[in-house]
Formats: C-alpha cells, sequence, structure tokens
C-alpha cells in the first residue's frame, strides 16, 4: 500500500487516502482520538460512576437514581446473576421498554462476565420465539406487558414448562438453554417466573468482592452484546459486538454530539436498538448528564415530561418531531430549556426555544459497527460538509466496491459501502465469518454510495432501493429529504415502480398531516424547484399511516411499499 496522502486539503486531519484514485479512505488512528475511556462495558461503567457519583444518572419519575445508584443497582443484578450461574459468555436476555431496570440489567450482565441480548419489546409472539432461539439465553429478564402487548401470556404460551414448574426450576426443550425467568412488576411467582424483587435477594449470599472480580477479567475483546437488527430486509439479524467497539461508541457519542455535562436527554425509543443505545446512553452519561426515560413514546406524555424535567436535548425519529407538534399540549408548554435541537427542526419553531445548534445528521453507520462509522461533529463548517456524510471515524475504513465483483472502485464512483474497523462486529449468530466479510474483512453493507478525493463518505440508501429511471439513479433519501420539508408532509418514502418505459418510475409516497390538504401538482411543482427533472416522482400518492409497514425504529419495509405503490398504480 502507497503512504498515505497528506496535502493542504481542508480534510487533512480528518481523513487517511492512501491512494486519491481509488474509494479507499481510513479514519486516524484510534489512539489519536480525544475523550475515550476504558474499553470494556465494566470499565466504562466504573469510570462515569466514580467520577460523576452524586450526579443525577437516570430519571423516570417518581424514580431518580445517581450515578452511584446505578452502580449499585448494576451490582445487585451482577450478584443476583452470579447466584443464577451466569458466567463467562453467558447470554442474558433482556425484554423490557425504556426504564432504569434495564440499565442496571444490561450492565449487570456485564459485570457479571455474561453478554446481554436486548429484545425488542415490539416483537409478536412469533418474533419472540425466534429471538430466544437465537439469542440462546440462560436468563430471560422481560416486562410482564407493554402498551397491549402481554409477554408473560407470550412466554407461557411459548414456553408451557413455565408455567407447569416452580421458580428457578426451568427445562425448556424448545429453549434448551433457558433455565430462569424473571418478570419486573410481578407481584408472586407465575410458574417458574420470579418476581423481580426475589430474583434480587438472590444474590445476597454474594460478595460485591466476586463481583468486582469478574468485572475486572472483562477483556476489550470479549463479547458484549447480541443486538437484533430492526429487520427492514428480512428476519432480524443477531449482531454480536465486543466490549470495544460498544465503550468507543459511547464515549464518541457526546464529541459528534458536542454535548456538555448539563445534558437531560430525552430518549423513548428502545435501547434494544443500538441507535438509541449509543445516543442516550452514550450521549448523557459519559458526561455526567441525566437520562429522562420514556417507557413508550406518547406525545402529550413525552411534551410535559421534556417542560418538568428541563429537558434540553430531546433525541428521537423525525416522525416523532412531527408528533409532538400536532400534540395538543405542544403550544402550552414550557420548552425554553431546550439547546440541543437543530435550528431547522420543527421542535425549534416553538415560540420558547430558541437555539443555534447544528445536528450532526451527516453521519453513517449501522447496527453491524454499532452505530457510526463515518460522522462529521456538531458545529463542522459548512466548508468542510459539501452535502457528505463525515469522514471515516477513528479507527475505521470504509471503501466503494462493485457491488458484483468486489473490486475496489475509482473515487467519486457509486457503488458499495464496505467497512472495517474498531467498532465492527464480531460477526452474525449462526453465521461463520468468511460468509459475512470479504477477503479483506470488509463487512459489505449493502449500502449504496462513494467517497470523493479528500476522504468523504456519500451515502445514497440502501442498493436495493436506489431507483434506476431511464439510465440515471435516484437516491430515494434525497428525494425523501426534500419532500419532508413541504407543508402538510409528517412523512414520505419514495421508491421505484416498475415500468417498461423508463426501467422504473419515480413515485413518492406521502403521509399527510392529520387535516391536511395536499395536492400531487403542487408536490411535484415544489420538487422541481430542487430536484434534476429526472428525480422529481412521476406520481405522489397518498397513503394512510397503516399502509406504511415500519419496524418501529422508523426505517419503512420499502420492499412492501413498493409492492403497495405498484399496485395502486396498476389500473393507470
Amino acid at each position: 500500500m502507497s503512504p498515505v496522502a497528506h496535502t493542504a486539503s481542508p480534510a487533512s486531519g480528518y481523513a487517511r487516502v492512501p491512494d486519491r484514485s481509488l474509494s479507499l479512505v481510513h479514519g486516524i488512528p484510534l489512539e489519536e482520538e480525544p475523550g475515550l475511556g476504558a474499553l470494556t462495558l465494566p470499565g466504562w461503567l466504573r469510570e462515569v460512576t466514580h467520577k460523576f457519583g452524586p450526579r443525577e444518572a437516570v430519571v423516570q419519575p417518581p424514580l431518580r437514581w445517581s450515578y452511584t445508584d446505578l452502580r449499585t443497582r448494576a451490582t445487585e443484578v451482577a450478584r443476583a446473576l452470579i447466584a443464577c450461574g451466569v458466567g463467562k459468555g453467558t447470554r442474558v436476555a433482556i425484554l423490557t421498554t425504556n426504564r432504569p431496570e434495564f440499565l442496571s440489567a444490561f450492565f449487570g450482565t456485564a459485570l457479571a462476565g455474561g453478554i446481554a441480548a436486548p429484545l425488542s419489546t415490539f416483537s409478536t409472539s412469533a418474533e419472540l420465539a425466534s429471538l430466544l432461539t437465537a439469542s440462546a439465553a440462560s436468563v430471560l429478564l422481560f416486562e410482564p406487558r407493554v402498551l397491549k402487548k402481554d409477554f408473560l401470556e407470550m412466554v407461557l404460551t411459548l414456553a408451557p414448562e413455565v408455567a407447569r414448574g416452580t421458580a428457578g426450576g426451568l427445562a425448556s426443550p424448545r429453549y434448551p438453554y433457558l433455565r430462569h425467568t424473571v418478570a419486573l412488576d410481578l407481584g408472586a411467582p407465575v410458574g417458574t417466573v420470579e418476581p423481580w424483587a426475589a430474583f434480587l435477594t438472590r444474590g445476597n449470599g454474594i460478595a460485591d468482592s466476586l463481583v468486582e472480580a469478574r468485572a475486572a477479567t472483562v477483556m476489550p475483546a470479549d463479547p458484549a452484546a447480541l443486538f437484533f437488527s430492526s429487520g427492514t430486509t428480512g428476519k432480524p439479524k443477531g449482531v454480536l459486538n465486543a466490549q470495544r467497539g460498544i465503550a468507543i461508541q459511547l464515549w464518541r457519542w457526546p464529541r459528534i454530539f458536542g454535548l456538555g455535562e448539563d445534558v437531560r436527554c430525552w430518549v423513548a425509543n428502545g435501547f434494544f436498538w443500538s441507535a438509541p443505545f449509543g445516543m442516550g446512553i452514550g450521549g448523557a452519561l459519559s458526561v455526567g448528564g441525566t437520562l429522562v426515560l420514556q417507557s413508550t413514546f406518547q406525545p402529550e406524555q413525552a411534551l410535559a415530561l421534556m417542560e418538568a424535567e428541563r429537558v434540553n436535548c430531546p433525541m428521537g425519529w423525525p416522525h416523532q418531531w412531527a408528533q409532538l407538534v400536532a400534540a395538543r399540549n405542544f403550544s402550552s408548554v414550557d420548552l425554553s430549556a431546550m439547546r440541543y435541537v437543530a435550528a431547522e427542526s420543527p421542535l425549534a419553531k416553538h415560540p420558547t426555544v430558541k437555539v443555534d445548534w447544528q445536528e450532526p445528521t451527516r453521519i453513517y453507520g449501522s447496527s453491524e459497527t454499532f452505530t457510526l462509522s463515518s460522522a462529521y461533529p456538531a458545529g463542522t463548517p459548512e466548508e468542510l460538509l459539501k452535502g457528505a456524510h463525515g469522514f471515516p471515524l477513528p479507527g475505521m475504513t470504509i471503501k466503494v466496491v462493485d457491488p458484483f465483483s468486489g473490486e475496489t472502485l475509482p473515487t467519486g464512483t457509486r457503488g458499495e459501502l464496505a467497512v472495517k474497523g474498531t467498532t465492527l462486529m464480531l460477526g452474525y449468530v449462526g453465521t461463520p465469518l468468511d460468509e459475512t466479510l470479504d477477503a479483506e474483512g470488509y463487512y459489505r453493507t449493502g449500502d449504496g454510495g462513494y467517497v470523493d478525493e479528500d476522504g468523504r463518505v456519500y451515502w445514497e440508501g440502501r442498493l436495493n432501493d436506489i431507483i434506476k429511471t431511464g439510465g440515471a439513479n435516484v437516491s430515494p433519501l434525497e428525494v425523501d429529504t426534500l419532500l419532508r420539508q413541504f407543508p402538510g408532509v409528517k412523512l414520505s418514502q419514495t421508491v421505484g415502480v416498475p415500468d417498461e418505459l423508463l426501467g422504473e418510475l419515480v413515485v413518492s409516497c406521502v403521509l399527510p398531516h392529520d387535516g391536511a390538504a395536499l395536492d400531487e401538482a403542487a408536490i411535484q411543482a415544489f420538487a422541481r424547484k430542487h430536484l434534476a427533472s429526472f428525480k422529481v416522482p412521476r406520481r405522489v400518492l397518498f397513503l394512510a399511516e397503516r399502509d406504511f409497514g415500519q419496524t418501529g425504529s422508523a426505517k419503512v419495509k420499502t420492499a412492501e411499499l413498493r409492492k403497495l405503490a405498484a399496485e395502486r398504480l396498476a389500473p393507470h
């Protein structure tokens, strides 16, 4: 490999480009990244709780935990897990909404030496059955009821042995590794399902010194957690992440967001997804801030919580901002504490909000790299942004390859993004690593994009979502980013519908705000002012919310939507 090029380019210091003729770019070495601490979860927990002990760490009224409380509660869970036989590499499934017990369960598992496996609270009974099998969990810690989902009934149905046995005596042929089931908010045992309080008493005979000794054996290369992808392209995949990868991202998020120790971060999206986990837990707790938790997203309750707890950093998805603005109490709440809100965000239009913060939305990553692979930190000058998704982060390498041959493409050529580096997953559970990575150890992401000669990464969406119309490529991401700015548009998802003449038609599926009267011609005229003619939607379909099959992490299942759009347009 040729020496890294160093020029007077404004990108110097952000990326290392070995050969400017090829789409291959490195982030700076990991050891040059500022702000990193211990590279294990027990180490991260030890550092933040020691440094910020009495400060308020987690709030879910009426419950309030300091950093010291968080460490104490996590140690309590670790003792109970050790008493249940959890050892090095044992998997512990956690099926809860965002509540303080999720944190004590997750970090308690880490302290005991186990592997945490957060499961989605959006799961149906069939999906839960699949996740329990894939996780091979020995312990299941779960919330018995979430909204209309009765997880206690699901567990009893999926494993009848749970209902028939007595607490602590589970032996299920269907789930042969599962030995203990524990439910929050449960007053008395139900078969083998133990109440949370009774589970914690199991650890009374385990010394804290044993927990500390266990935690000290955890190494950066050890498996830390098994997160499941959100399933936009099929059945969720189990992504096994190393201690180092998760710890790096926990330390990194505050730097990317430019967050200070004053941050009070609201999070309602499930910590069973890597993005809310990294952004929320890392963004708030790595710098001594406060996590303000909401178990399930309810717009009016969210606004009241933000007002009462003086939230200054709301972390959610764009479709949630629209729901907050539409909530009945939006105009009456006091949101003047808001600081970490983008000036162009709908929340910034609230009369009490005055902000000039630049949200780092130009970022790229995936579950397989435990969130970020490339990013621009908040406050990056406009002359560096250039419409890209940042430079590779420290320790990461990104290349663009031909989707068919795997050959590295020339600079600026569109292809498939491939990544490797310090936060890359250990692999998918059940899949040999050589079937996941290429011969050079890169993970082929299935995402389309390119890199420029300075090393900026441009992400254009899933390759199978790129629309090929009349010989040109159209990124749905670009179209939808624009259309969501049109008044009355709550959600837009653009897809390609087969067409004999053009190959594919650009079709935008739009969800209007309640009461909004939208017109196809007006939206097309708006698009023509900002987009090249071939990118302008040939048709705009107005759909109901139920038509947008989503994963819960606000990712639309585009294959289903593409089929629906084709059916709607078939008569025409």
